[in-house]
């Protein structure tokens, strides 16, 4: 028989935890996050159509995108026009799977076909018969390489896989902030993202980088992102480049928007501001 229930051995039924809502953290993507806060494909295929064409007097068809992570910029030069092509090369696989699963479907077929996004160390030798007409490393990802001599070989192997008149195009940053220890915060629809360079070696210029992204509901996505560089002059980058082969070499500085920051527009230049912080383009002809 059940035990009588008497007034001290009721068991009372506890209510059932509420369930937690997702965080604005968990349910984002980092590498999305990425390419809304730190990309502008738009804008980067447009500087290389229109100084490309102003050097060689012709628009690029053959992208190479090395470092390509997501090939986010090898789909925007292949949805371009209909003659482009572009492969990317990255030896992250799971990231190139994002970007085939989430980037390649946004593009018509006809360009999806003309993308190839391929797990590949960018100093592998690219056979003659798949030389491009632009050569691309964007967001400093070349600077991976901290050795000088391993920085040169990789601009030999850009030399060569370059068509006669080929162009690399690569960006880098610089200005005094550069070479200390320092965070910078700013809102994106949604999010906040951080770029902190968490420490500085000025006897060899190597640098430890995160990206952070916050939310507005206090969830936080914390070094989604890491990096380690070194970080080379403009100076030493054009002599690696001339000293691979490259016959010249060009630096575009961003124009003052009046209030203290860019204004998105490039030219070529020979001297710069003395500024706190700065980015540039570089082009380096075969």
């Amino acid at each position: 028989m059940p035990a009588k229930q008497t007034k001290g051995n009721v068991k009372k039924s506890r209510p059932a935890p509420a369930r937690r809502r997702a965080t604005i953290a968990s349910r984002s993507d980092r590498h999305d996050l990425y390419q809304r806060a730190v990309q502008d494909v738009k804008a980067e295929i447009d500087f290389i159509d229109k100084w490309f064409k102003r050097i060689t007097g012709r628009l690029p068809a053959r992208l190479r995108e090395d470092f390509c992570g997501t090939g986010n910029t090898s789909c925007e030069f292949a949805r371009r026009r209909p003659g482009n092509s572009a492969v990317g090369f990255d030896i992250d696989q799971p990231t190139l799977d994002w970007g085939t699963q989430n980037n390649l479907p946004k593009i018509p077929e006809s360009a999806r076909m003309r993308v190839k996004l391929v797990n590949c160390n960018v100093l592998t030798p690219v056979p003659a018969g798949r030389r491009a007409d632009v050569v691309l490393a964007c967001n400093f990802s070349y600077w991976i390489f901290k050795e000088r001599d391993l920085m040169v070989r990789y601009f030999r192997e850009v030399h060569r896989s370059l068509v006669k008149d080929g162009v690399m195009f690569l960006d880098a940053c610089g200005g005094w902030e550069t070479f200390k220890a320092h965070r910078e915060s700013r809102p994106e629809r949604g999010f906040t993202y951080t770029w902190q360079q968490a420490s500085f070696n000025p006897i060899t210029h190597e640098c430890q980088c995160y990206i952070h992204f916050k939310f507005k509901d206090g969830s936080a996505m914390p070094r989604a992102f890491s990096y380690n560089w070194r970080i080379y002059s403009l100076p030493e980058i054009r002599e690696m480049l001339l000293e691979a082969g490259f016959r010249h070499v060009t630096i575009y500085w961003e124009g003052d928007d009046g209030q203290g920051g860019g204004n998105g527009i490039f030219l070529p230049a020979t001297t710069g501001e003395d500024c706190p912080s700065f980015i540039v383009w570089i082009s380096a002809e075969k």
